[in-house]
């Protein structure tokens, strides 16, 4: 009987972590550049003296979805888009050098160019400051040319370029800010091979649809687990009634 409730137990507490890491996809469907989280359930062993005869549940988080997401035209001069693999290089919050696939940049109040979060976009000698300019255009290579104010349109200069990287999926881990960070603390190097596109946005690569069904199995593997629990207590009472009339 302990067994049975143990499972059911823990297959629902699982399932609701599961549930957890879904619906954060499906929040995060409209965010430019995301990458969805990928989890798995698996059964484990309860580990202890006496015979191995008890297994729970768990579900963990496998990593995240590294397919790129469509890109969408937008027509602005700050937006740009990674064209295949590889990512624009941010400063963190806590000053360390970050990684993202959102290229809906902005210029701030001191010039400096910047993520829709505020975060400084890093160029090769740190982060990019922007003169003031009446156009603003991104190469394939990330190099930034602007025509700075007072100056006529067929003046342009170079003003910095975007710090590209490569690095390999399992060198990087995603924050709780949701920028992807290397593992080892290191800087990923700068790769010539990253080509970027403007006037374009990369949308989030979650499947809405796919989300959508999974949450809806996944309330149903809930509503199981629970129905499981309930049968246990009702066969313990049963099994405690007869007990009493022996």
């Amino acid at each position: 009987m302990d067994r049975m409730l143990y499972v059911a137990m823990t297959g629902a507490k699982e399932t609701l972590r599961a549930q957890a890491v879904n619906n954060h996809n499906i929040a995060n469907a409209s965010t430019t550049g995301f990458r969805a989280d990928l989890s798995a359930f698996q059964s484990r062993a309860v580990d202890g003296s006496g015979y191995a005869s008890r297994v729970y549940a768990t579900n963990t988080t496998t990593g995240w979805d590294d397919q790129s997401g469509a890109l969408l035209s937008t027509g602005r001069d700050l937006d740009i888009a990674i064209n295949g693999p590889g990512w624009i290089a941010v400063q963190g919050a806590d000053g360390r050098e970050a990684y993202t696939r959102a290229g809906n940049l902005q210029v701030d109040a001191t010039g400096q160019l910047v993520t829709a979060t505020g975060r400084p976009v890093l160029g090769d000698g740190g982060p990019i400051n922007i003169p003031p300019y009446t156009s603003i255009f991104f190469a394939r290579d990330g190099s930034i040319s602007v025509v700075a104010q007072g100056q006529t349109p067929d003046t342009t200069s170079t003003v910095g370029r975007l710090k590209l990287v490569n690095p390999a999926n399992e060198a990087i881990a995603r924050g709780d800010d949701g920028l992807f960070r290397m593992k080892d603390g290191s800087d990923a190097p700068a790769d010539a091979g990253v080509a970027i596109g403007s006037g374009t946005l990369e949308s989030s690569n979650v499947n809405t649809a796919d989300a959508m069904v999974t949450m809806i199995e996944l309330a149903r593997h809930f509503e199981m687990q629970v129905k499981a629990i309930r049968a246990a207590e009702e066969n313990g009472a049963a099994a405690a009634q007869l007990m009493r009339l022996g």
